[in-house]
């Protein structure tokens, strides 16, 4: 009898995944998610992977909680007042999507000083003590460069879309395309910031279009191909190659497009679920394993040849994606050491 009650506490004591598994247990462990921003459809993707994923590990009891907070505003002092009250309120580690490389690295620091772990993900934090998971966006920019000269080896005139102003994620990929352009025969005649969102970058394009020359290619963020099409047909202007940002709209309206007219580009972001990449690196370390601080994810890429496998699995208003399993973020420190 003693021996079945030791036996039974074991089992209770060790969580057994689907992939046939154990792990060490973190059931007690609570997870806060403090993200900045969620006003287009990468977000709501991200946000909604986060829900899927890690409610299902609160469900088989991996974790305690995995709760989410988003900011009403874009504003770096908000976030760091959200971190400070989740220190309060106890949590064992918070995932962070943050406004600003450098202006909540204080919060970050009374989290760690606190004892809590802290992975950064999508926008990065450089305080040292943080965990961070990212593309590398500085070549998600020059990609952009490349395939355009492959298409356009006598260069031509570019427009460029960029995200949210001041956030790390804009300025590396704005930072890409400008030093591979360098090297090109393409010059970037005009810049205007679209939030990462279609009704944004449309108003905003329709607005500089007048203004500009003849425009060979769109060099964008994601979440603004669309909008910079529907802004060019109103104007009435020749479409150029916008490259797009895996949006479900943006590869439909491409899809269509290649049927009425051989039209092609190409489309790459990051995966909306790097969210629960991050919840797993975080449960990772709150498991007491090993893990680098820097860890870097390849951005997702859809082409002609895969554009309709893309799109049907797509749903409508979303994004293309991916999301993470635990032997993801296992492969991925494993690869990272």
């Amino acid at each position: 009898m003693k021996f079945k009650m030791m036996l039974l506490g074991m089992i209770a004591g060790t969580t057994i995944l689907a992939s046939g598994h154990a792990m060490a247990d973190t059931a007690d462990k609570r997870i806060a998610f403090s993200n900045n921003y969620a006003g287009n459809s990468w977000r709501q993707a991200m946000l909604q992977s986060w829900d899927k994923v890690t409610g299902e590990a609160v469900k088989t009891g991996v974790v305690a909680a995995a709760d989410a907070f988003t900011t009403s505003e874009n504003q770096a002092t908000e976030q760091a007042a959200q971190i400070q009250n989740m220190i309060l309120q106890g949590y064992d580690a918070i995932v962070v999507d943050a406004a600003s490389p450098t202006a909540i690295n204080g919060a970050v620091r009374e989290a760690c000083d606190a004892g809590i772990t802290v992975v950064s993900f999508d926008g990065i934090v450089t305080e040292p003590c943080a965990w961070r998971i990212a593309v590398d966006f500085r070549q998600m920019g020059r990609e952009q460069i490349k395939y355009l000269e492959k298409r356009y080896p006598d260069g031509g005139n570019l427009l460029e879309i960029r995200g949210l102003a001041g956030v790390f994620v804009d300025d590396e990929i704005s930072a890409g395309i400008h030093e591979a352009v360098k090297d090109t025969k393409f010059k970037i005649v005009g810049s205007v910031h679209g939030d990462w969102a279609q009704d944004v970058a449309q108003k905003a394009v329709a607005g500089i279009l007048p203004s500009l020359p003849d425009i060979t290619a769109v060099v964008t963020q994601g979440g603004d191909g669309y909008g910079a099409a529907r802004a060019f047909a109103a104007a009435n202007r020749p479409m150029p190659t916008i490259i797009m940002g895996n949006r479900q709209d943006e590869l439909k309206w491409w899809s269509e497009q290649h049927a009425k007219n051989g039209y092609e580009t190409t489309s790459l972001s990051i995966a909306p679920g790097v969210s629960t990449l991050a919840f797993w690196v975080a449960q990772q370390v709150l498991d007491g394993k090993e893990v680098p601080k820097d860890l870097t994810v390849p951005f997702l890429r859809v082409d002609q040849d895969n554009l309709e496998e893309m799109l049907a699995k797509t749903p409508e208003g979303s994004v293309a994606n991916v999301e993470y399993s635990l032997e993801d973020a296992q492969n991925l420190i494993k690869s990272a050491k």
